[in-house]
Order: structure tokens, then sequence, then C-alpha cells
């Protein structure tokens, strides 16, 4: 695995990872440290929110019924708590509408629309979706419905024609339905929680207005009293008080997004937005339920895939199966890219239609990428690093092929690598070197988690653990009596690394690449080294 340290611009090693994020100036230092949404108005001020706003104003004071029209993933189901909540406490009548992901597919949808006219409702409002729904729109109005679509996905050469449009590539779905509300309600700073849980899990870079949403929006979920998150928490193992991006990322989000993978995106909603700890319970117990259904369902998927691809070096991958549930292929297209380090797509045969998703690699724009095949799509949407699409299944090998011969001049470099953001020495090995990267957080896409490099650490006490899965030791570290950690030495771990002590012995001078992290045991805090590479 090769290295790729970050040149040396600061013998302080903190204003070194300033530099390393382009924060140089005073000002700019104050607004990564102390974000505050209201330092970024221009980007909450998102044009047609004043037009949107009047539109709903009228919907209250008419009582006409409000439907919000969201998407079956994270993003989507707390754009549509947010706009559902917010608009009820100021006296809207609000039904929220979640498309089934295989019965109707990505974005808005004419059963979804028809939905909205026999409910009674004369408004419709999307949330992260909509802006490539053209004929949708056209649909929508002729059946004498107002559509207001909110999306940060990326647009085409034209916009569909509806009421308004608010539209941002800056933020997410949830961010957008946030700023919307606040237009409307003096309290929307209570559901920032929400607009956390969706920039983490639609990976959103964590500078700028995305880093204020989270910053505020993991102080108010630390301390929530939604019963819906309570009992959440309560079945994954969670405590409250020290939920942070990676708890989101790999905790939260998975299971919020399980239910529209496999079932019916509406029951992570409901767990949301329940008042009732009783049906909250048994709401978190189903996702939890649906979420291990999903990753069982994955592993074995993945493990098709690599047969599929078969070592191949081609510089795309496009693998499809009918034993594949549509849910999962975004989790097999992403296993398979981080692997193979090229783009994947998977896809999900059946019958008549297939569905696909696909996640790029590099410099890969793979909406742009799938969109010069439009012609034998039927649908196609997402961002520059992840799309999903509908296909005709008789046409995916004529896909295969173009989609090869589109990427086969794409350069891919097929040795990892590491980014590394300083060579440290030993004597900052210690817990006050990992409290003050704590200012660094939130860590997340655009602001990752520091990782370090040390040139001749010496191993000590050399273990497997884990049935021999991950590698465990000490580095022995040089005396520095006044940063001095756990009597001259400090932990590590490297997980799925367990097959490297075959060629390591105690003694052994190595250069290592680590996160610093903390192992928390029996009320007692002390530093480990969380590996990510080792060289002799």
């Amino acid at each position: 695995m090769k290295w790729k340290i970050h040149p040396k611009k600061s013998d302080d090693l903190f204003e070194q990872l300033l530099l390393n994020r382009g924060i140089k100036t005073e000002k700019e230092k104050e607004l990564f440290f102390s974000p505050r949404l209201l330092d970024y108005e221009k980007s909450l001020n998102i044009k047609g929110i004043p037009n949107t706003k009047n539109r709903i104003e009228k919907a209250i004071q008419n009582g006409e019924l409000i439907i919000v029209y969201g998407d079956y993933d994270v993003d989507g189901i707390t754009a549509s708590a947010i706009l559902y909540l917010g608009l009820t406490l100021i006296g809207a009548k609000v039904l929220p509408y979640i498309p089934h992901r295989e019965k109707e597919g990505y974005g808005l949808s004419n059963l979804g629309l028809e939905f909205a006219r026999d409910s009674g409702a004369s408004l419709v409002i999307s949330v992260d979706c909509g802006i490539v729904n053209f004929e949708e729109a056209k649909f929508a109005k002729e059946l004498g419905l107002d559509l207001i679509i909110t999306d940060h996905h990326q647009t085409l050469n034209k916009i569909p024609d509806c009421f308004e449009i608010v539209h941002s590539i800056e933020i997410c779905g949830a961010g957008i339905a946030w700023a919307l509300l606040r237009s409307l309600a003096k309290d929307a700073e209570n559901l920032l929680d929400l607009v956390a849980i969706a920039t983490v899990a639609d990976m959103m870079p964590l500078l700028g207005i995305n880093r204020a949403f989270v910053k505020r929006g993991l102080e108010i979920l630390n301390r929530t009293k939604r019963v819906g998150f309570l009992a959440l928490f309560e079945e994954a193992g969670v405590e409250t008080g020290a939920i942070d991006t990676y708890t989101i990322g790999h905790v939260i989000a998975p299971r919020l997004n399980a239910m529209g993978r496999l079932e019916h995106a509406i029951d992570s909603l409901r767990l949301i937005c329940t008042k009732d700890p009783i049906k909250a319970k048994k709401l978190a117990d189903l996702v939890g339920l649906t979420n291990s259904q999903r990753k069982e369902l994955t592993i074995k998927a993945y493990e098709d895939a690599k047969v599929l691809i078969n070592g191949s070096s081609k510089r795309v991958h496009v693998i499809s199966s009918k034993d594949w549930v549509p849910g999962i292929v975004g989790l097999i297209a992403g296993r398979i890219c981080e692997e193979t380090r090229v783009s994947a797509i998977a896809i999900s045969e059946g019958e008549i239609y297939s569905k696909g998703s696909a996640r790029a690699y590099g410099n890969v724009n793979i909406v742009e990428t799938l969109r010069k095949c439009s012609d034998i799509l039927v649908a196609v949407g997402g961002h520059k690093g992840a799309a999903g699409f509908t296909i005709e299944t008789t046409k995916i090998q004529e896909f295969r092929e173009r989609l090869e011969k589109e990427l086969d001049g794409t350069m891919i470099d097929k040795e990892p690598e590491l980014e590394i953001e300083a060579e440290i020495q030993t004597n900052l090995l210690n817990l006050n070197t990992y409290k003050k990267l704590s200012d660094f957080e939130p860590f997340g896409v655009g602001n990752k988690k520091p990782l370090f490099a040390t040139r001749n650490m010496r191993l000590s006490n050399l273990r497997t653990v884990g049935a021999g899965k991950h590698l465990k030791g000490k580095i022995l570290l040089p005396s520095h009596p006044e940063e001095r950690s756990d009597e001259g030495s400090v932990d590590f771990i490297g997980f799925n690394m367990g097959e490297k002590i075959a060629i390591l012995q105690n003694g052994q001078l190595v250069d290592m690449a680590y996160n610093l992290d903390i192992d928390r045991f029996d009320g007692t805090e002390k530093l480990q080294l969380k590996l990510k590479d080792l060289k002799l």
C-alpha cells in the first residue's frame, strides 16, 4: 500500500492539520472550530423558497391537504419527517408519502401522485427527489396538483415544469427541507438532529454549512427525547451522549435504510415520528431485525459478485443476478468498488425491467457516464459518486459492453493509497494529543479522521485476537517523562490484520500508519493506535 504523506508545512501538528484542509486565516479557523448556521445565510436562502413559503401559507389558510413526497433512503426519510413534523406544528394538514422501492422505483411516480389526488390533496412537495421527473411533473399538472420539487441531485439540461423548484447541490435533501421549514417556523432548530443524520448518511462533505449542520445536530441528537430514537438506540446498544458521525454512519443510518431496501421505508419514518413508546419499541425491533436480514443478504450477494468478477482487470465491473433483491445492489456495488478500486455497477435482474446501482471510483462522474447510455435506460439519476437506474433486462449485455468501452481509457491506480496527514514522533502519542484532535470533529467526507505515520516503532506483546483475525500488541516508547503513556508503551490493534503476525516478532522495528483512538474499559481510558498499515 502506497503512503501519500502531506508535505510538511508547520512544526505544529494542529496547524499542519488545518493547512491540509486549506484553513489559513483566523476567520477560516473560527468557521471551522465554531461553525454556526448564521454564517451560511447565503447557502440557506435557496432560490424558490419565498414562493414555496407563500404557497404553503396559502394552503394552511385554506385548509388544503399537503402531501410530502419523500425517498426511501435516510435522506428522503428524514427530509419527509422534517416537513411532516414541522408543517404539522404550524397548523398544516400533512400526509407523508414514501414510494415502494420495487413497485414504484426512485423518485416521483404516477401511482404516488394519484394517491395524492385521491387523498384530496392539492399541493405535493417532493423531498430528495423529483429534479429529473419530467413526465411525472407533467402528470401532476394534469391531475390538478401544484407540485413543488425540493431536491439536491444533479440536474439535466432542463428542469421539470412544476409550480416551483428549490434546488441546491451544496446540502442534502433534508438540509433543503430544513431551510424551507425555517422560513415558516421559528423552532425549526429542534429538527437539526434529522439534518445531521441525513448529511452523514448521504456522505456530504463535512465542511462549511454541512459541518455546521452536523455539529449542532449532534448536540441535539445526544440529548434527544424522541421516543423513536431512544428505542432505536436501545435496540442497537447505543448510548446517548456518545453518538458521533461513526455511530450515525455505521449504526443508525443502516438500520433506517434497511426498511427501504427490503420492506417499506414508511416504517422508518413512523419510527422517527411516533410519540408512543410501545409503538416505538415494536418499530425499532422491526428495523433491527430487517437490518440483520439485509446484512445476511449482502454477504451472500457479495460472495456471488466476487465470483462474477473473477479477477477481471476491466476499468468498470458491470455485474448482475436474478438472485439479488434491488435494495442491496447499491451495497454490492459499493463493496466491489472499494475492493477492486474501479467503478462498479450491480444490477438486480427482473423479468422485464431490472434495477441497477452504480458507484464511482476516482474521478469518474458515474451519473454523467450512465446518462451517455440514456437511450437504453428507462430512468437514471444520482450524483457524481453514486447513481441508480432502471433498464430493460434484455439490454443489460449491450449496456455492459457500452460502459466497458466508455471507461476503457480511464486511468486506474491499482495499488491502494493511504493519505497520511503528517509524520509524527512518539512523544505525541498521548491522551493530550487525542483530546486536542477532538476539536476537529465531526469527522467524515471532506474532513477525515487524521491518519498519522511514525517510523521505527518497536513492537512488543504481539498476539492475535478474535480467533486470529485481528493483530494486537504494544509499541515501546522512548522515555518521555512529561508525556509518558501507560508506563512507556501504547497499545495498537489492526483489524483484519491477524495474518501479519507470521512475519513479525517482538522487538522488531516497523513503520506504522494509524489513527489515534481511545480504548475505554471499566471506567478507564487508554490511548490506542488503530492500525491502517504496517511496513517492515
